[in-house]
């Protein structure tokens, strides 16, 4: 009997382009503004979110920070994917400031991250340049 080994190579993943980079660095440094989340409870009588919602978002911020230092060092689209999911969450456990009748202060912060995170995403998110070959 003879053992045959096939060995499988496994393409090198290709490197983040500069533009995935930053939107990386941006996913990352809002992950980690979700982590303050706790230290701004909302007051008793007061409209703001609930403490679920804070908690929420610090998970949801380490999640984001790890899936950005995988990305960064691994090299793996799926953490970036990771990332920029955690993102879309936490934005939208923001949104309700838009209809909830807080300072406009606060509507104009949350619209801020909004598109910065939008920003953060589309960067991350972009695909590199695909070879075309050339068919002369």
């Amino acid at each position: 009997m003879s053992q045959q080994t096939t060995a499988t190579a496994t393409a090198p993943r290709p490197a983040l382009l500069t533009r995935n980079k930053v939107g990386l660095v941006i996913l990352g440094l809002l992950g980690l503004s979700d982590l303050t989340s706790l230290g701004f409870q909302t007051p008793d009588g007061e409209v703001g979110p609930p403490d679920a919602i804070l908690y929420l978002d610090v998970a949801l911020g380490v999640v984001t920070v790890i899936a950005v230092v995988v990305a960064l060092v691994q090299r793996r689209r799926g953490a970036v994917r990771l990332a920029a999911g955690a993102r879309v969450l936490s934005v939208l456990t923001a949104m309700p400031a838009f209809f909830a009748g807080v300072a406009p202060v606060v509507v104009a912060l949350v619209a801020v991250v909004l598109v910065i995170t939008v920003v953060g995403i589309i960067l991350a998110l972009s695909p590199g340049r695909g070879t075309t070959p050339v068919t002369d």
